[in-house]
């Protein structure tokens, strides 16, 4: 009796880590969603910047300070979207 009680639980045994393997296999990091929203409003800034580019320079310094913001907002940007895919 004692061998058929260590035979179930040794099938027991094999059956739980062959499940466990299967799930620690299958376990996949999280993909990238897409964020078409965030992408669009990436491409406006960029696009904005390069209207900005364009323009004539005499603004007293506030296109140059405009393009420095739009940087800082395409950096916070991607720091959004890197976090959104992380958590």
């Amino acid at each position: 009796m004692s061998e058929m009680k260590s035979r179930r639980e040794l099938g027991l045994l094999v059956t739980g880590g062959v499940i466990a393997a299967g799930v620690v296999a299958g376990a996949k990091p999280a993909a990238a969603e897409p964020q078409p929203d965030m992408q669009r409003a990436k491409e406006a800034l960029y696009n904005a910047i390069q209207f900005l580019r364009a323009a004539s320079d005499d603004k007293g310094g506030h296109k140059i300070k405009a393009i420095e913001l739009i940087d800082r907002a395409i950096t916070e940007v991607d720091a959004g979207i890197r976090y959104d895919n992380n958590h």
